[in-house]
């Protein structure tokens, strides 16, 4: 049975029951009955379910929001974001206010003011991450908090900009977070495209959002990498240590060695303290200005951590690093965390790393569990103001033991041209020969024509002096780059490695190749010093090709769990810094080999693991 009655007044007609209460007029219900309805039917009313009332006027606002909403997101610009247009996110913005058919998200129900006071602290904390809070207007945002939170039920254009504006500041921060904020191809990274989308950044916010769990939602869209998370924590460190460490500047004026002078000894003590490289205990309160062999040994670690030779002498270079002020290092380690969201998901099993400023190759057994095995040598990469190594991932296929060395038309050009016009008798005494379409060719005063114009080329038999050294590993690259073994060893000896024409050369070729082959029949430590002893080229096409990441950060935990910094040789760091000031959202599109349909299901985020 219903119980309903019918009241006349000077606004129209209304309708209640029992169970729900019908508006049936134009304007504002809680207005009407504070201020129309009689004394006596008012009371009827507020004994009626408080969700009544509720359900009602949420389903009459839900048009009118739903309206406004839909309007923001079709015209792919917001009222007062920067920056304004966002239409490399306006796919992410729809699908989840989709999922809430079109209602608001986080103004209107019992949960907003905490929802979003979670959620802009997520945002006011983004440097925790590497991030910039001001890229996600966080400023705008808890200006217009407080009145947001006492707007009229019927300021529909107000709760539609300010609710999607928090809806959008927070994509923008995931996706930062997950993705990164430069496109690495745009600055010459030339990493590979993400096959398909392995995270829904839609669909993770309206869960959490729901669970009232925003605060976790960061740890479950940044990158698992051991490496990452160890810098992310390293990050905080030297946050603080920035900013309470006593400024320091070495007046250098020459090479500075144990037992010499040393005026400013007290204040170096202090610096190496700070940064760990010094104990108190050791140091004790000696106030001695003669650089002590204790003082030497905390300059040794710290030469070790800025890859520089740990002799325990004060030069050039050491003087350089001990003057960059802390600020500069928490600068590095941002930029090394904003590289590494930049890495498509790492497949589990072997892999080989180089770190080009770092001049290190890291080959692992498997890329997810570091403890199963790793190979580690030094290298030497391409020359810094002529020939860089570039950046690069590709899939090792085959090694070359014993190989010709087809040199590079540059190289002829630039190198062996001249040399050969002054001695034409250069090829024979490096082991060189010259080759046409249809093999090997006499050299006569024509060549050096023929050389300029291309249609002749010079290789490099395999032998002692072959640049190439006794082996050389392949994997197909736009730049014909390669990882390769050197008859110029001494060169590894040295603490800054770029003397290369852009090629890697590898310290331990050997061992590369029993990695790299090692689960292949017939090939163990022996047959390996036999191909490389061998006069004759031998192809060894691998069976199971091994991805290869040519990469470049200037803040890297080597295996002995030190963080080291490293100089930013290529000029890297600075060119990353520039795209950074120009904050925008990255379109997928730069991102994934072929960009997932909005509808089309994704996986959730893979746990990786990698270097340390």
């Amino acid at each position: 049975m219903q119980f309903g009655i019918s009241v006349m007044g000077n606004n129209g007609m209304w309708l209640f029951n029992a169970s729900a209460l019908f508006f049936s007029k134009t304007g504002n219900i809680r207005e009407w009955l504070n201020r129309d309805m009689p004394r006596w039917l008012l009371c009827f009313c507020l004994t009626l379910p408080a969700q009544a009332l509720q359900a009602e006027e949420a389903d009459y606002e839900a048009p009118s929001v739903a309206k406004e909403i839909g309007a923001i997101i079709a015209a792919k610009q917001h009222p007062y974001l920067i920056p304004s247009n966002f239409a490399n996110r306006s796919d992410d913005l729809e699908a989840l206010y989709k999922m809430a058919d079109y209602r608001l998200l986080w103004l209107g129900n019992e949960h907003a003011e905490k929802n979003m006071t979670d959620m802009l602290e997520l945002l006011e904390n983004a440097a925790v991450s590497g991030l910039n809070k001001d890229d996600y207007d966080t400023g705008v945002l808890q200006r217009k908090r407080q009145a947001a939170l006492t707007f009229s039920p019927d300021a529909y254009k107000d709760l539609a900009a300010y609710d999607t504006a928090i809806s959008l500041s927070l994509l923008r921060f995931l996706h930062d977070l997950h993705y990164g904020r430069v496109n690495p191809q745009g600055i010459d990274f030339n990493l590979k495209l993400r096959e398909k989308k392995l995270i829904d950044l839609p669909s993770l916010v309206k869960a959490h959002l729901d669970q009232q769990t925003l605060q976790s939602l960061p740890a479950e869209v940044e990158p698992k990498l051991q490496q990452y998370q160890k810098l992310k924590s390293a990050l905080a460190d030297y946050r603080e240590l920035a900013g309470k460490a006593a400024p320091f500047k070495l007046a250098f004026e020459q090479t500075i060695r144990p037992g010499d002078a040393l005026p400013q000894l007290e204040e170096l003590s202090r610096m190496l303290i700070t940064v760990g490289d010094l104990s108190e205990e050791k140091n004790g309160t000696e106030k001695s200005a003669c650089y002590t062999d204790k003082i030497a040994a905390g300059i040794k670690k710290f030469q070790h951590r800025h890859g520089l030779a740990a002799d325990g002498v004060i030069g050039k270079a050491t003087a350089v690093e001990l003057n960059i002020p802390l600020r500069q290092r928490v600068a590095q380690i941002e930029l090394a965390m904003e590289r590494l969201r930049w890495l498509p998901e790492l497949s589990s099993g072997p892999s080989i790393i180089v770190n080009i400023p770092a001049f290190q190759l890291w080959a692992f057994e498997n890329i997810n569990d570091p403890g199963s095995g790793m190979t580690n040598m030094r290298v030497v990469v391409g020359k810094a103001l002529k020939n860089q190594t570039p950046v690069l991932m590709a899939t090792m296929s085959f090694i070359d033991f014993s190989p010709y060395w087809n040199v590079p038309y540059n190289i002829v050009k630039e190198e062996i041209i001249p040399k050969l016009s002054q001695n034409p008798g250069y090829l024979g005494k490096e082991n060189m020969e010259l080759v046409s379409g249809t093999g090997v060719t006499a050299y006569s005063e024509a060549s050096i024509a023929q050389l300029k114009q291309g249609s002749l080329r010079v290789r490099q038999r395999p032998g002692k002096k072959n640049a190439l050294g006794k082996v050389k590993f392949l994997f197909p690259n736009k730049a014909d780059v390669y990882l390769h073994d050197t008859p110029a060893n001494a060169l590894f000896s040295r603490s800054r490695r770029d003397f290369s024409h852009g090629c890697v050369r590898v310290s331990n070729p050997e061992g590369l190749a029993e990695f790299a082959l090692r689960d292949q029949k017939g090939w163990d430590k022996n047959t390996i010093q036999q191909a490389m002893l061998s006069p004759k080229m031998q192809r060894v096409i691998l069976k199971k090709p091994i991805p290869v990441l040519f990469f470049y950060i200037t803040a890297f935990f080597d295996q002995q769990n030190d963080l080291i910094f490293y100089p930013d040789i290529y000029g890297h760091d600075t060119v990353l810094q520039e795209a950074l000031k120009k904050p925008e959202d990255l379109s997928d599109q730069v991102l994934f080999v072929s960009t997932p349909a909005s509808s089309e299901s994704v996986d959730a985020i893979k746990t990786v693991e990698a270097v340390r």
